[in-house]
């Protein structure tokens, strides 16, 4: 099924300014100018992410759209792809956030705007907790790309995490997935993009 409906989650601390986040962005605006383009800025309570996704996608075609998400935005995406039966794209996807977040509790700065601070609450371990997907059978497609260089998640449980997604998995890299670019093609095959 074509994709003309594409949503991309941004990660912890992160925004839609995201490296990934761009690059996606003006590939599908210069390559898939009719694909309707939604990358919000998440609130830090997972529970209001969870609205404000469940808010902008409401009026999308479930058969026609698709979902991407990098780190923590890739734990939402599999929640979305679950809730919309949509294929989905993850990005050195997030798998336990509720053990991995619990020591960032506090204030944190915007990955992009250290200026910008935002606090982290306690209950939203809970809130995550609610989101995960870990013991559903995939609704639809998954596509994994999997960086063996992360330096911040575990890639044997991102990979552990989606046995039935179609994994590239490469040696060396990192946690951003500097190399994104490289992926691209992959990517729009796999979401047959309009």
């Amino acid at each position: 099924m074509t994709t003309t409906h594409l949503l991309y989650l941004h990660g912890f601390r992160s925004s839609p300014q995201s490296n990934k986040a761009r690059i996606m962005a003006d590939y599908v605006s210069a390559k898939h100018p009719k694909v309707r383009w939604w990358c919000p800025q998440l609130p830090p309570s997972p529970r209001d992410a969870a609205s404000l996704i469940v808010e902008g996608i409401a009026s999308w075609p479930r058969q026609s759209m698709s979902v991407m998400g990098s780190s923590l935005g890739g734990y939402y995406a599999s929640w979305v792809a679950q809730l919309a039966r949509c294929k989905s794209v993850l990005i050195n996807p997030a798998v336990n956030p509720a053990r991995d977040l619990e020591k960032y509790i506090g204030e944190q700065a915007s990955w992009h705007d250290p200026e910008e601070k935002f606090f982290f609450r306690p209950e939203y371990i809970d809130e995550l907790r609610l989101l995960d997907t870990r013991s559903m059978t995939p609704a639809a497609p998954e596509m994994v790309l999997i960086a063996q260089g992360d330096e911040v998640l575990d890639w044997t449980e991102m990979s552990a995490r989606y046995p039935h997604a179609l994994q590239l998995v490469q040696e060396g890299g990192d946690h951003a997935l500097s190399n994104f670019e490289e992926y691209l093609g992959r990517v729009e095959e796999f979401l047959t993009l309009a």
